[in-house]
């Protein structure tokens, strides 16, 4: 396989066996053969057939993350940004999100522009939880992510009629059609020619799916030997309602059912018996947490624009508890998630010292790899896959240079990503996607939301316009 060498690099995030972490290496070589890293760091002394000059870039790996909606959450910008349930624990799940919606145009559109962005951010793994859609597995590979498809799939649907509860319809038989469905979609990932696609069992929500299914979940990801995830935790009303139908809390409801344990993630994973939106003293969730072995994919931005934050990213971390980043909703970009869940968790400990960038960025590469079970993603070391990102030190959000990660998270962000690698493909070029035209995306979505905006008032339970539940920053003239 051709052999291409990034030369001379300033400086490279290289792989440390021996912390099982990262350290800096100056002025180096990052070579990759075909889809594997032969050397880091040093003088690659042989062939290449393609050479980058290295003097002004960062070489880091790629991000992995365990988290995201791609198929929906694009199209919510200017809608959700300021808009949650007052009546509903401030969560915008129940009344609003179920009328905002993309139609089969707009969820391609909304697909494409996503994809784009984590790729624009550094992300060259994504956890992809959506629900089953004609063409996914297909644009995925396209896009040159390394893709883990997770398609969602739920024993009843929730609704609110008055804006104060939350009500279920349920339908037993139609979960267990959907999972079935769901194993077919990840089976055609895995066997996707690209190589680059794999699967995970998702069953949506914690409460929308009945035990048996939960359970038959895990039992079958543990046997195919797939990862698992379930939105748990997640909001008081999920909270309120698991421990009315049980007696227990979410993440007790979940190792009753034989799923707290390791090979399950557990999405979001916030709302513990300890957090202050709840009260049932009697658990001790976060110490239920620590001994189950089972990880946490965390996405800060989405919570924290209903004025909810993790207690604390830095408790769960030094907790032992494996944790991985994710990007829930717009932007989807991975650098400004490692940033957001640095500062929520250091003003919710009063501690600037509880969550440092290193942690977050362990969380974000080699953490989440060891999440999804892969130890050849999210590190650079020979053998590891070539996934990897090069960042402009010469963008002024970068300068001065003394520390180029914590440049990159705290100021500049996606701005000076310049290109991404994956399996050794060149995915993302001088800071763009060759996959998709991004413009004609965000065209056909501005278009998709255009029309999701018509459709809204016949979907809501109080029959108002798109511009009454959710006005504009300002009213027009």
């Amino acid at each position: 396989m051709p052999v291409t060498v990034i030369r001379n690099a300033a400086w490279i995030v290289a792989y440390d066996a021996g912390t099982d972490s990262h350290t800096y290496l100056r002025d180096g070589d990052v070579a990759f053969d075909g889809d594997r890293i032969v050397q880091v760091g040093g003088t690659w002394d042989g062939p290449a057939e393609t050479e980058i000059d290295g003097r002004d870039r960062l070489v880091s790996p790629g991000l992995v993350n365990i988290h995201s909606h791609p198929s929906s959450e694009a199209m919510n910008k200017g809608m959700l940004d300021e808009l949650g349930s007052p009546r509903l624990g401030m969560s915008s799940l129940y009344e609003f999100m179920p009328l905002f919606r993309p139609d089969d145009e707009g969820r391609q559109a909304c697909v494409e522009v996503t994809y784009s962005e984590l790729l624009k951010s550094g992300v060259t793994t994504l956890v992809d939880l959506s629900v089953a859609w004609d063409g996914w597995i297909d644009t995925f590979a396209a896009s040159g992510l390394r893709g883990v498809v997770a398609p969602m799939y739920r024993s009843a649907h929730w609704y609110t009629d008055n804006g104060h509860v939350v009500k279920y319809e349920w339908d037993e038989a139609a979960g267990r059609a959907a999972m079935d469905a769901a194993v077919a979609t990840v089976e055609a990932a895995i066997a996707h020619p690209s190589g680059r696609l794999s699967g995970m069992i998702a069953p949506s929500q914690i409460d929308t799916c009945t035990p048996e299914l939960i359970a038959d979940s895990f039992a079958l990801a543990q046997e195919r030997g797939l990862p698992f995830q379930i939105h748990a935790a997640q909001s008081v009303v999920e909270f309120t309602e698991i421990t009315r139908r049980h007696g227990v809390t979410p993440l007790e409801w979940l190792r009753d059912l034989g799923v707290l344990k390791p090979g399950a993630i557990i999405g979001h994973g916030i709302f513990l018996n300890d957090y202050g939106h709840v009260f049932w003293p009697e658990a001790n969730d976060f110490a239920l947490l620590q001994e189950s072995g089972a990880a946490v994919a965390h996405c800060p931005t989405v919570f924290q624009r209903r004025g909810i934050a993790m207690n604390t990213v830095g408790r769960y971390i030094r907790g032992g508890v494996p944790v991985g980043i994710g990007t829930d909703t717009y932007p989807h970009n991975m650098l400004e998630e490692l940033r957001t869940a640095l500062y929520l968790s250091r003003i919710v400990s009063k501690n600037p010292y509880d969550l440092r960038t290193s942690h977050v960025f362990d969380a974000a590469t080699i953490g989440g790899a060891r999440i999804l079970g892969r130890d050849d993603i999210g590190r650079l070391a020979p053998g590891a896959k070539a996934d990897l990102f090069l960042a402009d030190l010469r963008d002024p959000a970068m300068m001065p240079v003394r520390d180029p990660l914590r440049s990159l998270v705290y100021v500049a962000a996606e701005r000076a990503v310049r290109d991404v690698f994956v399996d050794g493909r060149h995915v993302l070029v001088d800071g763009e996607v060759p996959a998709f035209d991004l413009a004609s995306a965000l065209e056909r979505l501005e278009a998709a939301q255009r029309r999701a905006e018509e459709a809204f008032t016949g979907l809501d339970f109080a029959n108002r316009r798109h511009d009454d539940a959710s006005p504009l920053a300002y009213p027009q003239a």
